[in-house]
């Protein structure tokens, strides 16, 4: 399972010219399901998307969680993170996951993070999207599940 996480100011998708949901101060998540993909990918994932230390303290430091200033998630489907590039120039989506079974694990992840009091908007799975953000910083991070050192 692999996620970039970007630290916005706001995020919102769009949906045939229509705002379908829509975040204030807090994390953008494209999130990509791989063949294979575990409930320990999903709490990892999970774990690390809610704690982790990227907004900034009174001192300017990113010393707090999405938890600690109470901001919001919107967690976006991604298969494409999925991609392999090494041959080729077309990407092969080989490694994503089965669309019934990532639909799963994705829901399963939206309501992981519910569950911790954060709360959540969606994109909607399969859909065309259309993402705006105002990234604050810029922070992005990616982390993948089969990478521990992430």
């Amino acid at each position: 399972m692999k996620a970039v996480l970007q630290r916005v100011h706001s995020a919102n998708v769009i949906i045939d010219d229509t705002i379908f949901s829509s975040i204030k101060s807090g994390i953008l998540i494209l999130l990509g399901i791989e063949q294979g993909d575990t409930s320990k990918d999903l709490e990892y994932i999970v774990n690390k998307s809610i704690h982790l230390r990227i907004f900034k303290d009174s001192y300017n430091n990113m010393n707090l969680s999405i938890k600690d200033i109470q901001g919001e998630m919107l967690i976006v489907s991604q298969f494409t993170l999925c991609a392999n590039t090494k041959k080729g120039r077309r990407p092969s989506f080989l490694n994503a996951a089965e669309p019934k079974i990532a639909k799963y694990i994705y829901e399963q992840f939206c309501e992981m993070v519910k569950k911790n009091n954060i709360p959540v908007q969606q994109g909607k799975f399969g859909a065309a999207m259309n993402i705006n953000l105002i990234n604050d910083g810029p922070v992005t991070l990616i982390i993948d599940s089969r990478d521990k050192n992430s």
